[in-house]
């Protein structure tokens, strides 16, 4: 009689305790992967089985509940996929998205590992490790301003042959608008915008900064309806601000303008000039764009976060501290954007918590202390079998 079944027992029920203790024990770690023991016998022909072994120990990549912090820098995956890292000049992958801002301006986890994807305009190509520029927003010259509104149908013609333009003057336009432009160094220019009825349906359109008429006019036309038809010179007014900056051409889009018999009203006006900035803030969106926040009140993408996929993640190694290494079983990375593919989406401020069923493993760790048990009562019961025969005479 042997004993190698019950060792057999208890070598693979242990082996299968740790598995369900680690999973236990990282039942609060974030972005933690559960595990469970497979078993498999072991037999020889013409002989009862030889016991049992552990044919392998299987993680779960079930997706764990997310939840809120409301912290910017922490991210979670809503789906698949894994944060790609590169640690110690070696790749890994992760789906704990608890993140810092180094000193230098990079994305980093626990361990100091560099969060990567693709720098601006480089979507495609090599990721990189994200990192933050530290220059400020270069200042932008405004190009164009865009603007609705109602001119009154009721308004009384102006004769420009009698009453020449006269910015000081209101009775030689009809109604003005006021909106800041900025010049190629963000210096900001107060400016007006005229417009004058000269005929049924016609109105003029000129422009002037402080000190400075723009010598262009622009001329809307409406049809019978009181709707734009045409309008004609609105892409050449032209500023010379002087002090070594260039001129300022911008082109005015009046696009939903209208000529009703209703109060002159302006519904909005915008125009794409800004001065420089400098960083004050960043968040992440769902797309896994960095977009930081600037002190001149503009935004712009830093870079994009990439997220990597598995055909199968259940052949990944674990490396521990929450990341996994790539092998010949997972097959290699297949790298996208958040939202994309098979690809998750990303949640800001929010993180995925571990995928362990605690009540679940608690019931599990009862039925392995039970075989534990079981096989150990095997052994015992061999014993005295033996002993018994031992002792005949």
């Amino acid at each position: 009689m042997g004993f190698s079944q019950a060792l057999s027992g208890i070598n693979a029920a242990a082996t299968n305790l740790e598995v369900i203790g680690n999973n236990i024990a990282n039942s609060q770690t974030v972005g933690f992967k559960g595990a469970h023991t497979l078993f498999a016998d072991v037999f020889a022909e013409a002989q009862a089985g030889l016991g049992t072994r552990v044919s392998a120990v299987l993680q779960d990549f079930s997706t764990g509940t997310l939840e809120s912090t409301g912290r910017n820098l922490d991210l979670a995956i809503s789906g698949n996929g894994f944060f790609r890292f590169i640690q110690n000049d070696q790749v890994v992958f992760s789906r704990n998205g608890q993140l810092t801002l180094s000193s230098d301006g990079y994305f980093i986890n626990a361990q100091g590992a560099k969060l990567t994807g693709y720098p601006v305009g480089g979507v495609g190509g090599d990721p990189v490790a994200l990192q933050l520029g530290s220059g400020n927003l270069q200042a932008t010259a405004t190009t164009a301003i865009s603007s609705t509104m109602n001119l009154d149908a009721r308004t009384a013609t102006v004769d420009r042959l009698t009453v020449p333009f006269d910015a000081t003057d209101a009775a030689s336009y009809s109604y003005s608008n006021n909106v800041t432009i900025y010049d190629s160094q963000g210096k900001p220019h107060n400016s007006t915008l005229y417009f004058t009825k000269t005929a049924d349906n016609t109105w003029e359109v000129k422009m002037s900064r402080t000190g400075e008429l723009a010598p262009e006019t622009a001329t809307l036309n409406f049809d019978t309806n009181g709707l734009l038809s045409s309008a004609a010179g609105l892409g050449s007014f032209t500023f010379s601000p002087g002090g070594g900056v260039a001129d300022i051409d911008l082109a005015l889009k009046l696009d939903g303008t209208t000529q009703f018999g209703n109060e002159f009203e302006i519904t909005a006006v915008n125009q794409d000039g800004y001065t420089s900035g400098s960083l004050v803030g960043v968040l992440i969106d769902d797309r896994g764009n960095v977009v930081g926040n600037y002190s001149n009140q503009q935004t712009q993408i830093l870079g994009t976060i990439l997220l990597a996929n598995f055909t199968n993640p259940e052949g990944l190694k674990p490396l521990g501290d929450n990341a996994w290494q790539e092998t010949t079983e997972s097959g290699q990375p297949l790298l996208g954007l958040a939202g994309t593919g098979l690809l998750g989406s990303l949640e800001a401020g929010a993180l995925e918590n571990s995928n362990v069923d605690l009540t679940k493993e608690l019931v599990n760790l009862i039925i392995a202390q039970r075989n534990y048990q079981a096989n150990s009562q095997t052994i015992k019961v061999q014993d005295e079998v033996l002993q018994n025969a031992v002792n005949l005479r």
